[in-house]
């Protein structure tokens, strides 16, 4: 996306502190600037409480089954849940040449993460759908593949101008496709539309 996919192929003009902080945009990561660690943290609390929000919408969760250590340590709502959390890496960063979370918060976050990928992540059926997301991803991927010319004009001019691999131009929009519209492009390609009378 930064170096090739955006701007008809040229790229987006970003400094390396911004590609730093992508390139760092993972649980492994450790970006160089406080704002890629801002960044870095922000996620990790954002991404555990988002998906507590939506396995409890989902009915494959309820608060009470949080554990009752992790409800006392970082809070039994969303509210404040974030508000622990966000509060502990304000004050543990004042003052610091790096944004950190405290070690009790930190280890509170990570027992938290470990419940939610025992009952939510790996739950069985939270993952029900999993397999007919991979067939509809391969499926879609074989047939842009097999009909490049099907693929929007800015990735076609990506194989054409720039000489890219027409598997890796397909891997890339399919990539870019939101599950929404990969449903939708899934079902105008390959569900049948009812006969018009």
């Amino acid at each position: 996306m930064v170096e090739l996919l955006e701007n008809g192929g040229e790229g987006l003009n970003l400094p390396w502190e911004v590609r730093d902080g992508i390139l760092n945009h993972r649980t492994a990561g450790s970006p160089h600037t406080l704002e890629g660690q801002v960044v870095r943290y922000c996620d990790k609390i954002a991404y555990i409480n988002h998906d507590i929000d939506d396995a409890e919408r989902a009915g494959i969760l309820k608060e009470t089954d949080i554990p009752e250590e992790s409800r006392r340590m970082i809070g039994d709502t969303t509210r404040k849940r974030l508000n622990t959390l966000i509060h502990d890496v304000v004050r543990n960063s004042e003052g610091q040449d790096h944004i950190a979370m405290s070690e009790q918060m930190e280890s509170a976050m990570h027992d938290l993460r470990a419940f939610m990928f025992r009952s939510v992540y790996h739950n069985p059926e939270a993952k029900s759908e999993e397999g007919k997301a991979i067939r509809m991803i391969q499926a879609l991927y074989r047939y842009y593949n097999e009909c490049p010319q099907e693929l929007p004009e800015e990735y076609q001019a990506l194989m054409e101008n720039r000489g890219e691999p027409r598997e890796r131009v397909v891997c890339d929009y399919i990539a870019g496709m939101t599950d929404l519209y990969s449903i939708r492009k899934y079902t105008e390609l390959f569900v049948p539309q009812s006969w018009q009378v």
